[in-house]
C-alpha cells in the first residue's frame, strides 16, 4: 500500500492542496474603492451637530417659533398698532367681541387682548432669558469647581448644592417674595434674582458630572504635563468640552423659568399688575372665565407655544450633541 492508502485506512484525513483564485488587478477597482478625499476636512462636534440639526424637522419648527417670539419681543410695534403701555383701557369695550383692528376682542377692563399678548411677551421671555443666563453662570462655576478640583472643595459645594436642590423652585420663590425687601420692589430683576437663587442646583449638578467625565481625558493630561496650570486647563480644555449637556439643560430650563414667572404672577406675588406679562393677563382674566374665557385662553396659548418651543429645541440639541443618542 502506498502512504496515502495507509493514511486512509488508519482514519486519518488526507490533506489535499487548496486551489487559490486571484483576480486580475484590472478586474478589482481598488483605486476607486480605497480612494480617500484628501481635501475633506473632518467636522468637529459642533459642525457635525449643526449638520444633523439641519435635517431634523423638530429643530426647524422650534427654531422658527423661537425666532418669531424673539422678533415679537424686540419689535412688538410691528405686530400691533395699539400700544397698551400708553393707551388706557376703555370700560365701554368691556368683554367686547373681535372687531376690525382688534382680532382677539377685549378684556373685562376694556383692554385689547391681542396687544396685551404681544407686549406681554417681552416681560415673560426677559425673565426666562436672564434667569437662564444667571443660572448657567453661577451654577456652572459651582459645578465646574466641584467637579474639577474634587476633594474638600467638591464635598463642601456638593452639600450646598444638596441644600438648595431640596428646596422647590416655586415654593422657595413664594417665601422669598414675601420678604419686605422683595415685596416692596417687585419688578423683573428682583424676580430674576429669586429664580436664580433657587434654580442653579440643576445646572450645577449637570456641570459637575460633565467636568468629572472630561477632566481625566488624554488631552487634559497632556496639557497638564506640558505645564498648563489647573485653572487654565479647566478654562481652556475642560469647560469647552463640557458645554454640550449644559446647553441642552439650559435650553429646557428657559421654558421652565418662563412658566415659573407666569405661575408667580398668576398667584399675585410675581410681577406687579402694572407690568404686562402672560401670567398677569391670565390672573386678571380668571374673574370672567365663564362669561368670556378668550382673554385667558389666548395668553395661555402663547405661553404654551413658547415653552413647548424651547423644550423641543432642547430635545433636538440633545439628540445632536449626544453621540450615544444620535441615530446612525
Amino acid at each position: 500500500m502506498t502512504p496515502e492508502n495507509n493514511a486512509t485506512v488508519r482514519g486519518t484525513a488526507v490533506r489535499r492542496p487548496i486551489e487559490h483564485f486571484v483576480a486580475d488587478f484590472d478586474e478589482t477597482p481598488l483605486h476607486a474603492t480605497d480612494k480617500v478625499k484628501e481635501d475633506h476636512v473632518p467636522l468637529s462636534l459642533w459642525g457635525e451637530a449643526w449638520r444633523n440639526l439641519r435635517r431634523q424637522p423638530l429643530f426647524l419648527l422650534s427654531a422658527f417659533l423661537i425666532f418669531v417670539v424673539i422678533v415679537v419681543c424686540l419689535f412688538p410695534g410691528l405686530f400691533s398698532q395699539i400700544d397698551p403701555t400708553s393707551e388706557a383701557c376703555q370700560l365701554a369695550n368691556s368683554d367686547g367681541v373681535p372687531a376690525g383692528g382688534h382680532p382677539l376682542g377685549y378684556t373685562q377692563q376694556g383692554c385689547d387682548v391681542f396687544a396685551r399678548v404681544i407686549y406681554g411677551t417681552r416681560s415673560s421671555v426677559t425673565v426666562g432669558l436672564f434667569t437662564t443666563i444667571g443660572v448657567v453662570i453661577f451654577g456652572g462655576i459651582m459645578g465646574a469647581l466641584a467637579g474639577y478640583y474634587g476633594g474638600w472643595v467638591d464635598a463642601v459645594l456638593a452639600r450646598i448644592n444638596d441644600i438648595f436642590f431640596a428646596l422647590p423652585l416655586i415654593l422657595g420663590a413664594i417665601v422669598m417674595m414675601q420678604l419686605p425687601v422683595f415685596r416692596t420692589n417687585r419688578n423683573v430683576w428682583s424676580l430674576v434674582l429669586i429664580l436664580i437663587i433657587f434654580g442653579w442646583p440643576q445646572i450645577s449638578r449637570i456641570t459637575r458630572g460633565a467636568v468629572i467625565e472630561v477632566r481625566n481625558a488624554d488631552f487634559v493630561t497632556a496639557a497638564r504635563s506640558l505645564g498648563v496650570s489647573r485653572f487654565r486647563s479647566l478654562m481652556r480644555h475642560v469647560l469647552p468640552n463640557s458645554l454640550a449637556p449644559i446647553i441642552v439643560v439650559a435650553t429646557i430650563s428657559l421654558g421652565t423659568f418662563i412658566v415659573a414667572e407666569s405661575t408667580l404672577s398668576f398667584l399675585g406675588i410675581g410681577l406687579p399688575p402694572s407690568v404686562m406679562s402672560w401670567g398677569n393677563d391670565i390672573q386678571s382674566a380668571q374673574a370672567s372665565l365663564r362669561s368670556n374665557p378668550m382673554p385667558l385662553i389666548y395668553p395661555a396659548i402663547a405661553l404654551s407655544i413658547t415653552v413647548l418651543s424651547f423644550i423641543m429645541l432642547g430635545d433636538a440639541l440633545r439628540d445632536a450633541l449626544d453621540p450615544k443618542a444620535r441615530k446612525r
